[in-house]
């Protein structure tokens, strides 16, 4: 693999400061201490609301270079009109991120259950109007999605199938595009994830999950890969634990 590029969900967590922030660190803070230990992020706020240019400029300034953010279709689009005429919507959102400039990552749709098999058509007319230079990733909560004509759907727009430990195990990595996008998201039901430590052993998951992207990815592929806070409960730890598997 060309480029690794592994982080957590989100970096505001001010139950880190004293187990991975260091002691004392500001709010204001956290994502610069968050850039000198990983090279990228995920975004869940962009979900919920579009940011302030002024605040993907300071984002920007506070990270070094090299450093990619990946953010998250707002809801508006992938859960409440499910792709149905959302194109201001969507205008608005691709060209308010593009502020990140070269630090933008790839941008996740991520759908509901209720977005089955019979929105593929819809889906794929939504892919073939976004812009190519742009990267994107489709995560689905249905099963019956995960059909080749989805498979097809997304290597014709070079979307990448978005992989998580929900609906695939290890050796089920699918690659759809020159680069797969991963996440592992846990079970909120049994992990607080506020608890600024490890609540569940997942060593010997995440070495399986490391093995298979070792067989599964070959260089020039590249690999977005985001642990939540519900996985082990605490994500800075899952990120190290791979990294040092994938070496």
């Amino acid at each position: 693999m060309n480029e690794v590029h592994i982080g957590t969900m989100g970096w505001s967590y001010g139950f880190w400061v004293g187990n991975f922030y260091p002691q004392g660190t500001r709010p204001d803070e956290y994502l610069t201490e968050y850039g000198k230990h990983f090279d990228t992020v995920e975004v869940d706020m962009t979900f919920y609301r579009n940011p302030s240019k002024s605040a993907l400029l300071k984002w920007k300034e506070q990270t070094p270079e090299g450093f990619l953010f990946s953010a998250k279709f707002p809801r508006g689009i992938t859960h409440v009109k499910m792709l149905r005429d959302c194109e201001r919507e969507t205008e608005y959102f691709l060209e308010n991120i593009s502020t990140l400039g070269e630090k933008l990552g790839p941008l996740l749709l991520q759908f509901p259950t209720q977005f089955t098999a019979e929105n593929l058509n819809l889906l794929q007319d939504f892919l073939a109007t976004l812009p190519s230079k742009m990267r994107f990733a489709v995560e689905v909560r249905n099963k019956n999605m995960l059909q080749e004509r989805l498979y097809s759907i997304l290597s014709n727009d070079n979307v990448s199938l978005t992989i998580t430990d929900r609906l695939f195990a290890p050796e089920a990595i699918r690659m759809t595009t020159d680069f797969v996008y991963m996440r592992w998201e846990g079970d909120r039901t049994k992990v607080n994830g506020t608890l600024g430590r490890i609540e569940t052993e997942k060593t010997s998951d995440i070495q399986a999950w490391a093995s298979a992207i070792k067989d599964t990815l070959e260089s020039p592929a590249k690999l977005f890969g985001y642990f939540s806070k519900y996985y082990s409960g605490h994500p800075p730890t899952d990120v190290e634990t791979l990294l040092k598997y994938l070496v």
